[in-house]
């Protein structure tokens, strides 16, 4: 796009987080879809690296290799810290590629993995504790809160009934100092993402100075996907994905 610079020179002034950076000082952050690895990827070449489908691995195609990443399952606030064995190219739509005992761990929903993933540095405070933060964390109990998690209405009927959660899915375009600024970019993605539903585009005011740009909610992964990469093609980067706020 013609204006591509000049939106993106925009959004690093206005925004306090909108693009992810690979900064060595600044640890990686991202909430977003795993990628879970089977071996028919690897014979079909969409991952082009074979993983031991039997052990706990990961890998983030922008990280190097050997770096520490913790996992986390928002849902249940089960985590895991684990290398990054290799860099393996997977589909961009997805934050990081995990095998089967990493999403077992976890407990994650195979048809909606969705992780938190930060970068942690090395250093002699962590590497001190890491045993003993990991087996604490182990430990948390399974009624532990839940963030913003919906719940279906339930029948005046006394009868016992399951509680149904309802998962909606939604894209953080960004956050901004000013209203005034998200309105700008939400004008703007309307004028310049014309498939793009604009009711699915939302203002969240946080507080006297964070203000949210957000798209949804999404019901499926593949609505979601669609209008991912919509608006990677419209100039973004990288964006996070969430459930439920």
């Amino acid at each position: 796009m013609k204006y591509k610079l000049l939106f993106i020179t925009f959004l690093l002034v206005s925004c306090t987080a909108n693009f992810t950076t690979f900064d060595q000082k600044i640890p990686y952050t991202a909430k977003g879809l795993a990628y879970v690895y089977n071996d028919k990827d690897f014979i079909e070449k969409i991952i082009k690296v074979k993983m031991n489908n039997e052990i706990a691995q990961i890998s983030h195609q922008n990280l190097r290799t050997g770096t520490l990443i913790k996992l986390s399952n928002p849902r249940n606030n089960k985590s895991i810290v684990l290398k990054n064995i290799k860099r393996i190219k997977y589909p961009d739509f997805y934050k990081v590629l995990i095998t089967k005992p990493v999403a077992e761990e976890l407990n994650l929903n195979l048809n909606l993995p969705i992780l938190e993933i930060i970068e942690i540095k090395k250093n002699k405070s962590f590497i001190a504790k890491k045993a003993k933060i990991y087996n604490e964390e182990k430990k948390i109990p399974s009624k532990a809160p839940v963030a913003s998690v919906q719940i279906s209405n339930i029948s005046k009927n006394k009868k016992n009934k399951t509680t149904k959660i309802i998962d909606e899915i939604y894209i953080h375009i960004g956050t901004f100092y000013s209203v005034d600024t998200a309105k700008f970019l939400r004008q703007r993605i309307i004028k310049d993402v014309p498939d793009l539903k604009i009711k699915k585009l939302k203002i969240n005011k946080i507080n006297n100075k964070e203000t949210q740009l957000i798209s949804g909610p999404y019901s499926s992964v593949n609505l979601l996907k669609n209008d991912y990469i919509k608006l990677i093609n419209f100039g973004f980067e990288e964006l996070d994905i969430f459930i439920n706020e």
